[in-house]
Formats: structure tokens, sequence, C-alpha cells
């Protein structure tokens, strides 16, 4: 499988030396005011965008000289970009913030000014969209959305700039923390890897959690979904299903569960490449940024935040680069 020189350069800019992605997410807009609402005990919506803000601004200020990159929005990110380290790629996020639930189908959307043109003129040096799927939707419903991300990867295509899908696994009528789900996700995850490796969809990197839930990994059936070893073995089926690199997101859980995964997808001999992680990093700052301010925030990321980071990071000497798919760079080749 080949990249062009041009997505491959910009994939460098956001991966360490061994061409592993070890990238920091902080594009949460949504999720991060509902973090801010709880702590302060006010409404999201009395939240102001200058916190979001300035909370991005301090973490990029601290984190990214341990991050390979960042993941930013423009909406609030872009004063955040310019604190970030200079060896520090970027990634943009091109959609808006969570889905219309008037609307069947959690169905996607792109911000409404902006372009992958404009992301790229913005500073971007990867493009990356966010995409509630499951397999088993109505065929209406996944049209949609298929030919929403058919969209965007020729978008990507035209301006040679790589595309990170986030793939965020659901089922109708299904509480994604519960137990039921936990059984099924396996197959869900499956089931979305192998419809976006389709080359029509012009992905370059997956952005996808675990296809398992670690918190019903246990023995003895009951309120457990697998053995160890079947988590294992689900997460290297969700590995070969994937026909191009990926990376894990944390999906909120707590730093040390995020980083027990991560071992365990070690242990089962997955060959991930890297990781985009969010909240696992970052979250118990954000009650202490909305409660305390930013000189609180910035001695918690000084001290816990790095140390959170620096715990994932120590993971991911169980990564393999992207480059094991996409094959070295011509001159590397001729060596």
């Amino acid at each position: 499988m080949t990249l062009s020189p041009g997505k491959r350069a910009r994939l460098e800019r956001v991966s360490n030396e061994e061409g592993v992605i070890a990238a920091l997410a902080i594009d949460q807009r949504s999720a991060l005011r509902t973090l801010f609402a709880k702590a302060k005990g006010v409404a999201p919506e009395e939240i102001p965008g200058v916190m979001l803000e300035q909370f991005k601004e301090k973490v990029s200020r601290v984190l990214t000289a341990h991050a390979s990159a960042i993941l930013l929005d423009p909406e609030y990110g872009l004063p955040a970009a310019r604190e970030r380290a200079q060896t520090c790629g970027l990634l943009l996020a091109y959609e808006q913030t969570g889905y219309d639930k008037g609307v069947a189908g959690r169905l996607p959307r792109l911000l409404d000014a902006w372009s992958a043109r404009r992301l790229v003129g913005a500073g971007a040096d990867c493009i990356k969209v966010l995409l509630y799927y499951s397999p088993f939707s109505a065929t209406s419903v996944n049209n949609m959305k298929q030919a929403w991300v058919e969209r965007v990867g020729a978008e990507c295509e035209a301006l040679d700039v790589p595309f990170f899908l986030e793939l965020v696994v659901y089922h109708d009528q299904m509480d994604e923390k519960s137990l039921a789900f936990a059984r099924i996700k396996p197959e869900t995850v499956v089931g979305s890897l192998t419809e976006f490796s389709k080359p029509q969809y012009g992905v370059d990197i997956f952005k996808i959690g675990f296809a398992v839930n670690l918190a019903f990994v246990g023995e003895g059936g009951g309120d457990f979904a697998y053995t160890r070893a079947e988590a294992r073995e689900h997460l290297r089926r969700a590995g070969a299903a994937a026909g191009k690199p990926f990376i894990y997101l944390s999906e909120g859980v707590s730093n040390h569960m995020f980083a027990e995964a991560l071992g365990l997808a070690a242990e089962a001999g997955v060959r991930y490449s890297g990781v985009l992680c969010g909240r696992a990093t970052w979250q118990d700052g954000a009650e202490i940024y909305a409660k305390s301010g930013t000189e609180a925030l910035e001695e918690w990321l000084r001290s816990v935040g790095v140390e959170n980071i620096r715990r994932v990071n120590e993971q991911l000497r169980g990564a393999t680069t992207w480059r094991h798919v996409y094959g070295k760079a011509a001159k590397e080749s001729a060596r």
C-alpha cells in the first residue's frame, strides 16, 4: 500500500521518531463545557467560550512538549495551536460537536464556516472527522454516513493531506457503557473498520476505541462479557479488520484504565500505531480549572498531567509505526 509524498511528510510531522503517533486530543467542545458546568454547578450553556479557549491553551502549552501532535478544533482551539511545542504537529477537527438528537441516526455535520482547504490554511498537518457508526443501523442511515465520509476523503485527497477517521461505535437504544453493548462491541468495531477500509473512503488513519470494554473483562461469566483471553482475541480481530493503520482513543476512561488497555493490546500482539488520547490525560484538570482558575490548572498539569501523558507514552513501546502498512519513504528504501 502506498502513500503520496505529501501525505507521508504530513504524517511524519504528527509522529515521533519511531513513526508512532503519540498525540494529545483536546478537540472536545460540548463535552468540555459539560465538565466545566458540572464543576461550577451551572448549565452548560452558561459556560463562555473563553473558558474553553483558556483551558485548551494551558493544556497545549504544558503537555505538547510530551506529545508528537495535538488534535484541536478550529472553533476554540486555534489560540492553543499557537501555544504548542515546536516539535508538536497539528491535527484539526472538521466536524461539528455532537449530533442533533431530534434527528434519528446520530448523523454527522461539518463545520459550516470551514473546509479542508481552510483547515490546512489554518496550519493543519492532518484533518480529522468523528463519525458515530453502527454496522447494524438502517441502510438508509449508513448510506448517508458513508457518502459523507467519501466527500471528506475526496477533499483531503485533493489537498494531499492525511485523513483521520474517528469511529465511535454505538447501537440504537443501547447504553454504550452497558454489559449488553460490551457483548456486541467487538462485532460493531470489526464491522465498522471493515467498511471504512474500502478504498472509496480515502481514510489514511483510523482513530478507534478498543474492541472490548475493559470494565467487563473477567473470568467466570456473570457480569463479564469476555475472559482476558477472549478480549485479546477480539483486539486481534479488530486489528486484522483495519485495512489502514489505526490509533486508539481513550473513550473517556481513566488514565490508569487506558494504560491497562494499551498493555492488553500489546499483550495480544496488536499492531496499532499510537494514540490520540484526550480525557484520560487532562480530564481531572477540568474541575480544577473551573473551580480554581488557570494558575491552579497549570500547577496540576505540570505534575499530574505530565505524569498521565508519560504513563501513556510508556505503553507506546508496544506500538508499531504506521510505516509497516505504507512502507518506507523512497530515500529510506534506497539505502
